[in-house]
């Protein structure tokens, strides 16, 4: 008989993938030396980012059913080899001076791991842990919150020391080894493994159903319109705080580097407290949270209060993530949980490129950072309103 694997070691492995992976959030160190080097524009440079979440949402959703079959073990290592030959092939890309070589090493081939890479931990750990759903996705999605913290300053030795195409090598082989090394630990529980607790779990929906279910589609636009709103804020936040809080251009920086703390902290923190408030009204809280804060921001100009006010705007950014899964979890089981949350990823493709545009369109139409805020908690009210109506629908169920 096969010994019982520790399922905290299984989430160790998770967050070790999510570290390697998240680490698509520090795509800005390499923006500047990219334009000094090759001469592209920031829109082009900028661009491959928005092409690597795109295509993490698009393989997520297609792919979500095939590493459900595949198993996390051979699925993790498609991963491994997906995103560490993306970012090694970035920098044949940049050697090549080639922009349309780094779309697709970094934001095609990249993203398809980043897909892979995203699902392939999650559906295991859920299972791991049914009396403690919100924790286990929160400890995984914690770490794609705090990987920048790790690999900026990195990113940032190595390319001052090296080379921009060097740095795409190591960078490249480090992933490979580690998500191969995490992958190889993670296993689905044996039949029947209920947890410590004993919970009951469901085993619910396929994909199919769930896809045509009223509360797949609430879900979907409230993930859609938190992602939305939180890159808007995430993307503008550095000239926003110079603009409107006279922070000076050093210690706005310091506060982007801070941001990507409580990132991480919101995804581990309002996912653990869904456990026992409840996805619906987990959800709930930190949209109402969102929206004062967004329409509370504008009047304020003092600079430590400007700052935790953005840095609780984006630890409920990052509670949409990790509470997102898990309330998937709740709502169509565990049968086909890869494929259903792989679904619901393509609300991350899509914001990742409505984003930056709502945040274009509003800041055009008000010519003021003000405007652009108060645009933006309108659309967190729909998501609320959705989330309201989706408790409805939970607890009408139950």
């Amino acid at each position: 008989m096969n010994k019982l694997k520790n399922r905290w070691l299984i989430a160790a492995s998770a967050v070790g993938i999510h570290l390697s992976i998240g680490s698509v959030y520090a795509w800005s160190v390499y923006t500047k030396p990219l334009i000094a080097q090759l001469g592209w524009g920031l829109k082009e440079t900028q661009f491959t980012f928005s092409l690597a979440i795109f295509f993490l949402g698009m393989s997520a959703a297609f792919l979500g059913s095939y590493v459900e079959k595949l198993g996390p073990k051979k699925s993790g290592r498609l991963a491994a080899l997906f995103f560490g030959a993306g970012i090694a092939g970035s920098g044949l890309a940049v050697y090549a001076h080639s922009l349309w070589g780094l779309y697709l090493s970094y934001g095609v081939i990249g993203g398809i791991g980043l897909g892979l890479g995203y699902i392939t931990p999650i559906t295991s750990l859920i299972k791991w842990f049914p009396d403690k759903k919100g924790l286990a996705t929160g400890l995984a999605i914690m770490g794609f919150g705090f990987a920048a913290l790790i690999s900026s300053p990195l990113i940032v030795y190595l390319i001052a020391n090296t080379s921009i195409p060097t740095t795409f090598f190591i960078m490249g082989g480090s992933y490979f080894v580690v998500i191969l090394a995490a992958s190889s630990y993670i296993a689905p529980p044996p039949e029947g493994y209920g947890g410590p607790a004993k919970a009951k779990e469901n085993t619910g929906m396929t994909a199919k159903e769930a896809i045509r279910t009223k509360k797949f589609w609430f879900l979907w636009v409230m993930f859609f319109l938190n992602i939305s709103c939180g890159i808007a804020i995430i993307s503008a936040a550095s000239p926003m705080a110079q603009e409107s809080a006279g922070l000076s251009t050093a210690a706005a920086a310091a506060m982007v580097g801070l941001m990507g703390i409580f990132n991480g902290g919101g995804r581990i923190g309002w996912s653990a407290a869904s456990d026992w408030l409840g996805r619906p009204n987990t959800y709930i809280t930190f949209l109402c949270i969102a929206i004062a804060s967004f329409l509370i921001l504008p009047s304020v100009h003092n600079a430590m209060l400007f700052q935790l006010i953005i840095f609780l705007i984006v630890s409920c950014y990052g509670a949409g993530f990790s509470t997102t899964t898990a309330y998937v979890s709740d709502l169509f089981g565990t049968k086909e949980l890869g494929a259903i949350v792989g679904y619901m990823l393509t609300a991350w493709a899509a914001a990742g490129m409505a984003g930056p545009l709502f945040a274009a369109i509003a800041r055009s139409a008000s010519s003021s950072y003000n405007g652009t805020l108060y645009c933006f908690s309108v659309l967190l009210v729909i998501a609320l309103v959705f989330a309201i109506l989706l408790r409805r629908l939970v607890n009408k169920a139950s």
